[in-house]
């Protein structure tokens, strides 16, 4: 991806997500992954592809397990919630 499609990206990101927050970041080196940021935490990463004239981003993102919240107790078996 060069520069000005990283920057487009970015930019439509932050408008679709409504945060500044968002970063596209470039690999360091040549042939590395483009990563998706939310500020400082790498949350994905990016891949352009170009297809009958065609162009696309598609966007991986990780979710680690230990990131997640502990999970919440199923209620008791038999016991149906009211709604409310």
């Amino acid at each position: 991806m060069t520069p000005s499609d990283i920057e487009r990206l970015q930019t439509y990101l932050r408008r679709l997500f409504g945060s500044e927050r968002i970063r596209i970041v470039p690999p360091p080196r040549r042939g590395l992954s483009i990563e998706l940021a939310i500020e400082d935490e790498t949350i994905g990463t990016v891949h352009k592809d170009v297809e009958d004239g065609e162009t696309s981003y598609s966007i991986h993102i990780t979710v680690l397990e230990e990131d997640l919240p502990a999970p919440r107790p199923s209620p008791a078996p038999g016991r149906v919630r009211p709604i409310r």
